[in-house]
């Protein structure tokens, strides 16, 4: 087996400047802080303005972790983008950022499984490096939420302070049709650049545990758009409010609750650990009350996990790397920590990456 291992050098992250509250988005729904916060913890997130779009994000995020691992863009020699936003239905986010970084023409790849996406990218990050294939890997997480928000241009000039309110009834009526999603969502992109290692000292991304189950599909999906339908995407489609994201949350929740603490404490027991060698856990940033769930079956203190969907809401591929770097930023996770990365998402996907810094 390989000694080379994927050893982490550099973190960043990037989020819109435009601070969204639950009291700016009780203006266009109904809805309130309290509900918010009671069944998400969510408190604020970020948006972007029109027109930007995730290979935007993820590069000014790809950026500063560049710059954190003092790193060149020509240093890189593959890019892993996990997107469930891309800019275009084709092409992909990958050869968009290397494109806007300035790159020499490299592999550029995207994947897509959704909230869990990062995890799967971690995962592919060691093969491309333990392979040989590549020496230094730029992995992006990056999901602009705001492109799927089904709001009129009248709900977004209120929104964003552009014009006074109310809305009309029937927006609102429209807006609170889906009001349990669009309060969790923010955009954001977060990322991280690992290198080839030959050092013997454990340092490095150890190992994965991922799954995939499409016989949950139906819980969390967007039941318009794609080639399943003729054409991809029509008027009454839209106005059906069919582009929207459909979830049954308590499944989702349920599952969340299981999967994660099962693949996060399964990846442990494979290499040696327990939960009492881990510095610190790393989950997918969804819902508050999964975290608190997962924390608690798992039997983790406090400060051994990091949380900020308080700040960011629902980022999608963006959540792990954001809180990971956040958490660097506070000190929790100096050199030589165990950090573990859990996540779940749509298709079903989910799984645990073990790293030691």
């Amino acid at each position: 087996m390989s000694r080379i291992r994927a050893r982490f050098a550099g973190s960043g992250m990037a989020v819109p400047s435009r601070v969204i509250d639950n009291s700016t988005l009780a203006r266009v729904m109904e809805t309130d802080d309290v509900w918010v916060r009671e069944r998400s913890g969510v408190v604020e997130r970020r948006y972007v303005e029109a027109g930007v779009a995730s290979s935007d994000l993820g590069a000014e995020a790809a950026r500063a972790a560049l710059a954190d691992a003092r790193m060149a863009s020509d240093e890189i020699d593959y890019i892993v983008c996990a997107t469930m936003t891309p800019d275009h239905f084709f092409p992909g986010c990958g050869t968009l950022l290397q494109q806007k970084l300035g790159m020499r023409p490299i592999p550029a790849l995207d994947i897509r499984q959704q909230c869990a996406g990062f995890a799967y990218g971690l995962q592919m990050v060691d093969a491309l490096i333990r392979s040989g294939i590549a020496r230094n890997v730029l992995l992006v997480g990056t999901d602009v939420h705001t492109s799927l928000m089904p709001f009129s241009e009248r709900t977004w000039a209120v929104i964003e302070g552009r014009e006074e309110g109310p809305i009309s009834p029937e927006e609102d009526a429209w807006n609170s049709r889906f009001r349990h999603l669009l309060v969790l969502f923010g955009d954001g992109a977060g990322a991280m650049v690992f290198r080839a290692s030959e050092e013997n000292d454990g340092r490095g991304i150890l190992g994965a545990r991922l799954f995939g189950d499409g016989n949950h599909q139906d819980i969390l999906t967007v039941p318009g758009l794609g080639s399943a339908r003729r054409p991809f995407v029509t008027a009454e489609q839209i106005a059906a409010g069919e582009t929207v994201p459909v979830m049954d949350g308590r499944k989702v929740f349920k599952l969340a609750v299981t999967l994660m603490p099962q693949a996060a404490s399964g990846l442990l027991a494979e290499h040696d650990f327990t939960i009492a060698d881990l510095d610190l856990l790393v989950m997918h940033q969804a819902n508050l009350r999964i975290n608190e769930a997962a924390q608690k079956a798992l039997g983790l203190p406090d400060a051994k996990v990091h949380n900020n969907i308080q700040k960011y809401g629902n980022t999608t591929s963006a959540t792990l790397p954001l809180c990971f770097h956040e958490a660097r930023l506070a000190g929790k996770v100096p050199e030589g920590a165990l950090v573990e990365f859990a996540a779940l998402g749509a298709g079903l996907h989910w799984g645990a990456v073990l790293l030691r810094l």
